[in-house]
């Protein structure tokens, strides 16, 4: 299927998906919203199609690629589900690296999320990826399956699991120590809220447009590891939040940016859907490596 961008589609289309994506409705009531805007042959299908993500697109770095080693890995989560599932990644040498913690986005660990933490791995990174939906069975595959599944939990017990699932990375006798964390939408949320459960213990934290979890004053006094936010200009539900947390790192000493980039869509990251800008994302990760490099390895 050709690669479609967000500016190929009416802004009320891609609000709608927005909803559905985010759960605010099902896909029969995204289908009966996009009906207006099929025209000239194209269905309410064939749009929702266009805009769902296609995972043959994210692939940066092959699973096989001899430059990294990847495997699943699991961890106890006591407090959480029990036992956290996930995709490690690290660079194929026998030395202690950083560590970087990738949390996914309301679907769990899908492909995109597999290579994020490749990439990081080639970028001399042990990248660790916990699948959320692993008390469920697994990422199933199928977003709307794992849009219901993620549904069905807990999110205290999900955040133990990230919790859990951090420590254990940072303390794995082939990392560092040092532990940086990078998290997109429901990620990038799960992100801030480490940084104020871990203090100090986490070193570096880079969340993308962080969902419904910008912490308060009174929290961002908690938080210890410097912090470069990425936001998308068109998604002010978050981005309209950055100004109060940015002042609220700054009152409490923290060190810290925030990017906003220019005419972009919430997901900009994602390169497996038409929200994705490729100039966007490539400065946001180039920014998210270059932190992780000043604060990481050090």
């Amino acid at each position: 299927m050709e690669r479609k961008k967000a500016s190929d589609f009416p802004q009320e289309l891609l609000d709608l998906f927005d909803g559905y994506v985010h759960g605010r409705m099902n896909r029969r009531q995204f289908l009966d919203g996009a009906q207006k805007f099929a025209v000239g042959g194209v269905t309410a299908v064939a749009l929702w199609r266009m805009l769902k993500p296609n995972y043959a697109w994210a692939i940066q770095v092959p699973p096989d690629d001899k430059r990294i080693k990847a495997e699943t890995a699991s961890l106890p989560s006591p407090q959480g589900y029990g036992t956290v599932k996930g995709y490690l990644a690290r660079p194929n040498n026998t030395g202690k690296v950083p560590a970087v913690i990738v949390i996914h986005e309301n679907r769990g660990l899908n492909p995109y999320i597999e290579d994020v933490a490749r990439r990081l791995a080639v970028a001399g990174y042990m990248a660790f990826a916990p699948d959320e939906l692993s008390s469920l069975g697994g990422y199933p595959g199928d977003e709307e399956k794992a849009a219901q599944m993620f549904g069905q939990l807990d999110r205290g017990k999900m955040f133990e699991d990230f919790l859990a699932a951090a420590k254990w990375l940072k303390a794995r006798p082939d990392s560092t120590g040092k532990l940086g964390a990078v998290g997109f939408c429901f990620g990038g949320g799960i992100v801030n809220r480490l940084a104020v459960a871990m203090g100090p213990d986490l070193n570096a934290a880079v969340p993308f447009y962080p969902f419904g979890q910008t912490p308060s004053a009174e929290d961002a006094l908690k938080i210890k590891a410097p912090i470069n936010a990425q936001y998308a200009e068109q998604d002010p539900r978050n981005t309209d939040l950055w100004p109060a947390f940015d002042k609220a790192l700054t009152d409490a000493k923290v060190p810290h940016e925030g990017h906003i980039y220019k005419g972009t869509y919430h997901g900009f990251h994602n390169d497996t859907t038409p929200r994705y800008d490729e100039a966007g994302a490539k400065e946001a990760w180039q920014r998210a490596l270059d932190w992780f490099d000043k604060y990481l390895r050090s």
